[in-house]
């Protein structure tokens, strides 16, 4: 029944996922970090609900336009169960915003294989992931996955590496300029210092670290299973995938540097995540299988999370 559902590309996958995902942040708001009505400043929480809500269209639009898996919903659904999973993340808007400009910047980043407007799309990209580190400062290391991509499509033109330099003028002088108009200028010594808090990284909750390891372990699992299936596929859809591969990988790098007690920041890492799921799936060739993997995909983690609360 769910596979019938969301084998297809329809307005009411949306629907359920979106109405689904609304009613999941305010749960874990409400229930699992124990806010009341008092402690909620409405108007913030609005905002980083419409963030949310509207990445799943994000996810969806680069997924499509990308061919990054077949013409289904799988992608938007694993991206709102990964939430129950790690429901945490929605307790940290940083972790919101900062995933939502790096899914912009990888919505430009992806289009370079087109071979037009390659500088125009590595400036794109490159912004995104600058303004994204206003919220998490060690997400500026996602400026490699921009190297990379220069160094596959087009490593000769020595104009594609100065727009990463030109890139980093443009951001850090408007920054500083909105800065001293707010009189906080201050903010970027304070909070671009990258300093790594070494006994924040390692004593981290015995649950936490072993879910996010079993999450690494098997996106690794499926990354390797995916690059087997698209040996035939052809190398532009393989190089795709390096550069997702790349994007998981520095985002946990991403998420070990900025975490202390729980796994917020590993939200970054949710759309490379999605991407290996359902390249797994569609290479399910027996229905029934696949059925029975997606109901205990979306049960189990509704149950862990029940007994959570």
């Amino acid at each position: 029944m769910i596979s019938s559902i969301f084998e297809k590309t329809k307005p009411i996958n949306f629907i359920i996922v979106l109405v689904f995902l609304f009613l999941f942040y305010w749960s874990v708001q409400f229930y699992l970090l124990d806010y009341t009505f008092t402690d909620i400043e409405i108007v913030p929480s609005i905002v980083v609900l419409t963030i949310l809500l509207f990445s799943v269209f994000v996810v969806d639009f680069v997924v499509k336009r990308n061919k990054l898996t077949g013409t289904n919903s799988f992608a938007i659904l694993f991206f709102t169960m990964l939430f129950v999973v790690f429901p945490e993340t929605l307790g940290d808007s940083n972790a919101v915003f900062t995933s939502f400009f790096l899914l912009l910047a990888m919505r430009r980043l992806l289009s370079i294989k087109s071979l037009k407007n390659i500088k125009l799309k590595i400036f794109d990209s490159g912004l995104w992931i600058c303004i994204s580190s206003i919220f998490y400062e060690w997400s500026i290391l996602y400026l490699l996955l921009v190297v990379a991509a220069i160094y596959i499509y087009d490593p000769k033109n020595i104009r594609n590496w100065l727009v990463l330099f030109s890139v980093a003028f443009c951001f850090f002088m408007i920054l500083y300029g909105v800065l001293v108009l707010l009189d906080e200028a201050s903010f970027m010594k304070n909070h671009y210092d990258f300093a790594i808090n070494y006994d924040a990284i390692f004593p981290i909750k015995w649950w936490s670290s072993l879910k996010l390891s079993l999450y690494a372990l098997l996106n690794m699992v499926l990354a390797f299973s995916t690059f087997i299936h698209l040996g035939k596929a052809g190398m532009g859809k393989v190089i795709i995938m390096r550069l997702i591969a790349l994007s998981f990988l520095i985002g946990l790098v991403v998420n070990f540097l900025v975490t202390s007690e729980n796994t917020s920041a590993i939200m970054i890492t949710f759309f490379p995540s999605v991407i290996f799921i359902v390249n797994y799936l569609e290479s399910i060739k027996k229905p029934k299988f696949l059925e029975v993997l997606l109901i205990a995909s979306i049960l189990v983690p509704i149950l862990v999370f029940v007994t959570k609360l």
